[in-house]
């Protein structure tokens, strides 16, 4: 990490790209916690990829960890760790000097999508709700998910990110002016590829860390800084446990180093794509519900009771509100499959209508009431029965998002989704850790 910029948690890092010639529909391979219940996905991923040199085989897909053996795990890790040190050797990672990219992302639902590879401190990333560092988490983490995490993290000399991390830039003063800059010159094109299995197309450019537009970058991150209220620049959208993971693997790592060492050492920044939250090209859809076991009638008793103090009342559909309602009260939008009712919270004691309609279906939580998350309102309609109720809930605000994550500390599990499976990250960048 040649070029740390602290007051800001951000490195330009030495990135690692495949060497040129190398088929990037093949190399590029979309997350590895994404079409988990699809096996046929992966299958098909790997007759694409056939023996081509590809990230497949640097990662491991997580439709396997339920399904494998303890034995049959370690060896995939094994061969990936193998996969990994061979690429290096012979050539077909090769490493940039210190900078950034700056890159576009075409999907089949949006024409544009501008992003920003860099790395982030994990010195200044606390997931614990509440906190005030400059990088956040917007939902609660899993404990539980991270040791297995970290065992394979531990094994890899390097990291793939698919992490995506939102920055708060009305302005579009950061990612959308170095963007313009730097594509300019095809020179600077480091690839531009078609993304196998629907993923769309992609294109990078890299700046050095000492050039004027990488200067510019570091310079409006400076500026959104010194507008936050209480120094929060970062919001992890998607990708949260895997930068919980890095933190940890980087506790672990720092404990065995002189403090000399422990500014520059690789582990400790992470490789992430920063994407601006008000860029048009990312779509944020609410996550519905639908809950098991609860007919209308126990609904309306057993919310009357919860939110007897909240000025609950229960009206016809057309009361519902998508984008949620100007006199602060809260509108959920609830269907049996054949009847659309709503829910109104007149004086809700959460910010989000998700995060009050979460807490009362946490409280009725039973053997023989339990709740899934869906996507999609077709999906929601298409489970609603008499005793399955859907929860449709409004769009989450982008304008409000990092003011409720300050407020708040995090989103209720399950508030939103960044977007279609097919537009989520695909590994095709590396760094060393």
């Amino acid at each position: 990490m040649n070029s740390i910029y602290k007051d800001i948690a951000v490195a330009a890092p030495k990135i690692l790209l495949p060497m040129k010639g190398t088929d990037l529909s093949k190399w590029a391979v979309i997350a590895c916690d994404q079409f988990t219940s699809e096996p046929k996905y992966w299958e098909d991923v790997e007759n694409t990829v056939g023996k081509a040199p590809s990230t497949l085989r640097m990662f491991l897909p997580e439709v396997y960890l339920e399904k494998e053996t303890p034995e049959q795990i370690d060896e995939r890790l094994s061969n990936i760790t193998s996969s990994i040190n061979s690429y290096i050797a012979e050539g077909t990672l090769t490493e940039l000097d210190p900078g950034f990219i700056l890159l576009d992302r075409k999907t089949k639902v949006n024409e544009s999508r501008k992003g920003l590879m860099l790395a982030l401190d994990l010195e200044q990333y606390d997931f614990t709700p509440g906190n005030k560092s400059r990088i956040r988490a917007t939902e609660g983490t899993v404990l539980s998910r991270i040791p297995p995490r970290v065992r394979i993290r531990e094994r890899a000399p390097i990291e793939m990110p698919h992490i995506m991390v939102l920055i708060n830039d009305p302005g579009r003063t950061v990612i959308e002016p170095a963007f313009d800059a730097v594509s300019k010159d095809a020179a600077n094109l480091v690839y531009d590829t078609d993304l196998m299995m629907d993923g769309g197309h992609i294109k990078g450019y890299f700046t050095p860390s000492d050039s004027s537009v990488s200067e510019g970058i570091v310079s409006a991150l400076r500026g959104l800084l010194a507008a936050s209220e209480d120094g929060f620049l970062f919001a992890v959208g998607d990708g949260n446990h895997s930068l919980a993971t890095a933190k940890k693997h980087w506790e672990n790592v720092r404990e065995k180093l002189p403090e000399a060492e422990r500014e520059s050492h690789p582990a400790r920044y992470c490789l992430v794509e920063i994407v601006n939250i008000h860029d048009n090209g990312l779509q944020f859809e609410p996550i519905h519900r639908v809950t098991f076991g609860l007919t209308k009638e126990k609904l309306i008793e057993a919310a009357n009771t919860y939110f007897a103090s909240q000025d609950i009342k229960f009206t016809d559909a057309s009361a519902f509100a998508k984008e949620g309602n100007a006199d602060g009260s809260q509108t959920i939008l609830v269907t049996t499959g054949k009847e659309d009712f709503t829910m109104v919270i007149g004086k809700p004691s959460h910010t989000l209508a998700v995060g009050s309609l979460q807490g009362f279906l946490d409280s009725i939580e039973s053997d023989k009431v339990h709740t899934d998350y869906i996507h999609g309102e077709d999906s929601v309609r298409s489970l609603a029965a008499e005793d399955k109720l859907g929860f449709l809930l409004p769009d989450v605000s982008k304008n409000s998002f990092f003011e409720t994550i300050s407020k708040e500390g995090v989103f209720p599990r399950k508030t939103f989704s960044m977007g279609e499976a097919v537009e989520k990250r695909y590994y095709l960048e590396a760094k060393k850790i």
